[in-house]
């Protein structure tokens, strides 16, 4: 891996887990001698989390780690809701049925009789759905769209982790969508991805205390 690609990596996980919260200072010098990298990939690391949105130029000399309030997250679900129900009608309509229905296997084995999800599990779980998705779609522009929106939607994620309720429910919702897409269903298929994000964007937003200023689903 690239020095490059080294600190970026990093540098993301740090700002998506929190361990970088909003308005830390990311100062050059001190996160390339941190990183083990030279200046020159930390600038490069940099550049690309500028380019993400994560990182911003507070003063002339001093880049910062972007905020994330409510606003910010709700503006993340319209364009996830835009995007992802797209994808899911898309994935019914050119996705490998066995592929999918594997998946919502998964996703109902990932309940157990207990009620409780290993958080780390149902991730995992989520990028392998996230992949298939992506193949199914078969489109650059929208993959390219999407991989933007996942980036932040880490940090969104991190907020509702130790919610036990929503994990489990979140994770029926993704049995029933992987179900649609496997049987072909494409509305059904973005019409679960709906309910899946309303849900998901008003557990979230109540975490922090904030209506979710949605209207009737």
């Amino acid at each position: 891996m690239r020095a490059s690609d080294r600190a970026y990596a990093a540098l993301l996980e740090d700002i998506q887990s929190g361990a970088l919260p909003p308005g830390s200072v990311i100062g050059e010098v001190e996160q390339a001698e941190r990183l083990g990298v030279s200046r020159t990939p930390m600038r490069e690391a940099i550049g690309r989390l500028s380019a993400d949105g994560l990182v911003r130029q507070q003063s002339p000399r001093v880049l910062v780690v972007t905020g994330f309030d409510a606003d910010d997250i709700r503006e993340l679900f319209e364009a996830r809701r835009a995007l992802e129900e797209t994808a899911a009608r898309l994935a019914a309509r050119r996705g490998d049925p066995a592929v999918f229905a594997a998946l919502a296997a998964d996703f109902a084995a990932a309940h157990p009789e207990s009620g409780e999800v290993a958080a780390d599990d149902y991730y995992a779980l989520i990028a392998r759905f996230d992949a298939e998705i992506d193949t199914a779609v078969d489109n650059a522009y929208l993959i390219s769209a999407l991989r933007t929106v996942r980036t932040h939607l880490a940090r969104a994620r991190r907020i509702a982790r130790d919610n036990r309720d929503r994990l489990a429910a979140s994770v029926s919702e993704h049995a029933l969508i992987a179900d649609a897409i496997a049987r072909g269903d494409a509305e059904l298929a973005a019409h679960a991805t709906h309910v899946h994000l309303h849900n998901a964007l008003s557990s979230i937003l109540s975490s922090i205390g904030k209506p979710s200023q949605e209207g009737p689903q």
